[in-house]
C-alpha cells in the first residue's frame, strides 16, 4: 500500500490521479478532509482508506506494516502567515513522524521541501546540502521547511531511500481552494473572464522593470511525474530540486494565459502589498542539473503548452472557477 499525505491538496490530489492513472489505488489518504473547498479534489479518485491526519499515527501503529511507500505533500503551505507555532507543528514536529515511521519500517520516503527555502537566492538554487545552514528563508512557511530538510540530513538513522523535493512555483488543476495563494494563472483566468484586464505587482526594484519579476514555473503534471520517478528509480537519497531549469517572466505567464483564453493583452500594473513586498523574490530558476543527472529523462511542459492545456482542459470546463 502507499500512504499519501495532503491528498486533498493541490499538488497531493494531482499525484493520487497519477497514481489512479497508472494502476495504483490501493492507497491510504491523509489530511484534515474538512475544508469545503477542498472536497472537490477528490471526486473520482481511487484510494482504499482515508485518515484524517490528527489520528494518522495511532492508525499506522496497527496498520503500518501495510504500507510500502510514503509520499508526504501535507504541509502548512501559506507564505503570508506569520504564526510560527502553526508551521512547527504541522511541517516539523509531523513530518519527523513521518520520518521515523519510514525509519522503523524501512519505507522509502518522497517528501514535500520548498524552493522558498532559498530566500532571495543570494546562494544560488543548487540542492547543495551543505549550503542549507546558511540560507535565508524569508518566512515561517520557508523556515519550517529548511529546518526539516536540516533535521533530516543530520539524522544517523534514514528511510532505505529518501527524498526531498524543492517545488518551485507550480501551477495547475485543482488550485481552487487556495486562495490568494494559488497561482498567477488561476488568478488571472479569473480576472480576464471578469474584466478583460490582468493585474500584476509592480517592480519595485531597480534591477527589474515593471513585469519582468521571474520565477521557474513548472506545471504540476511534471512535478507528480518528478514524484513518481524518484520512488520508482530511487536515486541517491537527498534534496532534488523539481522546476524546470528556466525563469520565466511573470508577463510572459499571463500573456500565455490571455492567448490561451482568446483574449487581447490588456496588463495592468498595481504596487506590490506590503505585507509580501520586504520578501518577495524577484528571480528564481532551479539548477535541475542533480535531478537530470540522476537520471530523469521526461521533458517538461513548455510555459505556453502547460498554461494553455490548464486554461483549456480545466478552467474553462470547471464550475470552480
Amino acid at each position: 500500500m502507499i500512504l499519501l499525505t495532503g491528498a486533498s491538496g493541490f499538488i497531493g490530489s494531482c499525484l493520487l490521479s497519477h497514481l489512479n492513472t497508472i494502476g495504483k489505488d490501493r492507497i491510504i489518504i491523509a489530511d484534515e478532509f474538512e475544508t469545503a473547498s477542498k472536497q472537490p479534489n477528490l471526486e473520482g479518485k481511487r484510494y482504499s482508506t482515508k485518515v484524517h491526519r490528527d489520528h494518522l499515527f495511532d492508525w499506522l501503529k496497527i496498520n503500518g506494516h501495510h504500507i510500502r511507500r510514503v509520499y508526504h505533500l501535507g504541509a502548512r503551505t501559506d507564505t503570508t502567515d506569520k504564526n510560527h507555532q502553526v508551521f512547527h507543528q504541522l511541517n516539523l514536529s509531523y513530518s519527523k513522524k513521518i520520518w521515523k515511521f519510514c525509519v522503523d519500517f524501512q519505507i522509502p520516503l518522497v517528501y514535500a521541501s520548498s524552493a522558498a527555502t532559498y530566500g532571495l537566492g543570494q546562494l544560488g538554487f543548487k540542492e547543495e546540502h551543505h549550503i542549507l545552514e546558511a540560507l535565508q528563508p524569508m518566512n515561517p512557511y520557508a523556515l519550517s521547511k529548511n529546518n526539516f530538510d536540516r533535521w533530516a540530513l543530520a539524522q544517523e538513522k534514514a528511510p532505505p531511500a529518501w527524498y526531498g523535493l524543492k517545488f518551485f512555483n507550480v501551477y495547475g488543476p485543482n488550485e481552487f481552494h487556495k486562495g490568494r495563494m494559488a497561482s498567477v494563472v488561476y488568478h488571472a483566468f479569473k480576472q480576464i473572464k471578469a474584466t478583460g484586464t490582468m493585474k500584476l505587482f509592480r517592480s519595485h526594484h531597480p534591477d527589474f522593470v515593471d513585469g519582468s519579476q521571474s520565477r521557474d514555473f513548472i506545471y504540476v503534471k511534471d512535478v507528480v511525474s518528478l514524484c513518481h520517478y524518484f520512488m520508482e528509480d530511487v536515486p541517491q537519497s537527498g534534496l532534488y530540486n523539481v522546476g524546470t531549469g528556466k525563469a520565466r517572466s511573470f508577463q510572459d505567464l499571463v500573456e500565455a494565459t490571455f492567448k490561451a483564453m482568446k483574449v487581447p493583452v490588456n496588463i495592468q500594473f498595481i504596487d506590490t502589498p506590503i505585507d509580501i513586498r520586504d520578501t518577495y523574490q524577484y528571480f528564481t530558476e532551479a539548477d535541475m542539473e542533480k535531478t537530470i543527472a540522476s537520471g530523469y529523462k521526461q521533458p517538461f511542459w513548455s510555459l505556453e503548452d502547460g498554461v494553455a492545456d490548464y486554461v483549456l482542459n480545466y478552467l474553462e470546463n470547471s464550475s470552480r472557477k
